[in-house]
Order: C-alpha cells, then structure tokens, then sequence
C-alpha cells in the first residue's frame, strides 16, 4: 500500500512538473512575441499607412491587444492554430483587420491570454494597436456557443465589429464544450 501511495504521489508530481513547464514556455513565448510586436510598433509607424499595407504570413506578430480593465497588452499573431495561440491572441486570417470595415475575429486560450475574461462587462474597452494606428472598441454584447458553432465567423460589413472568442467555461479542465464570445464596436473620436 505505501509502494502504490508513493507512486501515485510521484505521478502526480510528474503531473505538476509538466503542467508548470508548458505554463513557463507559453509565458516565454508570448513575452518574446510582446517584444516583437512593441518593436513593430514603434518602428513601423512611418512605414504602414494603413491595413492594405500590411504584409504578413501566418505567425507573423502584428499588433498588440490592450484591455483597461484587465490591465493587460497582449501581442497579436497572424494565424489560430495552436502554435500562434502559444504565443499570444491570435487573428481568424479570413476576417479583416482594423480599419477595414467588416469584422475582426480574434482568439485566444481562456488560461493564458483571456484569463479573467469573464470579469469583463458591457462598457469595457479594448485598444487594438496596429503598425498604422490604434483601434479603440466597446464591448456590447456576450454569448456563449457550442465549440463547434461557426456562425459567429461571419461578414458584419459595413459594420467594422471586433470579436473576440475563447473556450469555455472558464475553469474547465480539458477541452471545453463551449466559446465565450465578445461584440465590441468601434468608439468614434
């Protein structure tokens, strides 16, 4: 009986070991990609004009995402697969970027990058920071679908709407059922 506690209580801290690892190189990964694109940022301005001017392939930083109320930039990857979902927010490639009047899709893993998405509210505001400017929206609206559920990738032309999605529920261990999505429409200054 104690052979088999002592294994059990090994595992489990295998387990812990490598959970706490893969969470020290997601956090690398996107503090590498958060100076890249503060880099871009700065550098590029005189460059990149507008979003027709950009030119990128996936994987590619292009931005940074900052939300007020989380207190939280986040960097900006071309691409949703898993590996530019390690390093950051990552844009749905079929939907437009800031500017162009149609919706932007982005998304994130709800444990790293959106964490305590669930404390943002109606009102809250999010700053999309692009080689060409920056993009102030307004949240108005949640809903939660099923993970399967693509209708939320859809045209919203010529309304520019910022979405934002990421698993859900929140504190649930493994692949989750569901997506949390976020409607955010542009501030007008």
């Amino acid at each position: 009986m104690k052979v088999l506690a002592r294994i059990i209580i090994l595992l489990g801290l295998g387990f812990l070991a490598f959970g706490g690892f893969e969470l020290y190189q997601t956090y690398t990964k996107q503090n590498e990609s958060m100076a890249e694109a503060q880099k871009i940022l700065a550098e590029s301005k005189e460059e990149v004009m507008t979003a027709d001017d950009m030119d990128f392939i996936d994987g590619d930083v292009i931005g940074a995402l900052y939300i007020p109320r989380l207190e939280k930039e986040i960097p900006i990857i071309s691409g949703t697969d898993e590996d530019e979902l390690s390093r950051g927010v990552g844009h749905y490639t079929t939907t437009v970027l800031p500017g162009q009047n149609d919706q932007i899709l982005l998304s994130g893993h709800r444990d790293t990058v959106f964490r305590d998405f669930g404390k943002l509210e109606n009102g809250d505001e999010f700053i999309v920071k692009m080689p060409y400017g920056e993009f102030t929206y307004e949240m108005y609206e949640s809903e939660i679908v099923d993970a399967d559920d693509r209708t939320v990738i859809r045209s919203t032309a010529p309304d520019e709407i910022l979405t934002l999605s990421t698993c859900y529920p929140f504190n649930f261990v493994g692949a989750a059922p569901d997506r949390y999505i976020i409607y955010a429409k542009p501030v007008l200054n």
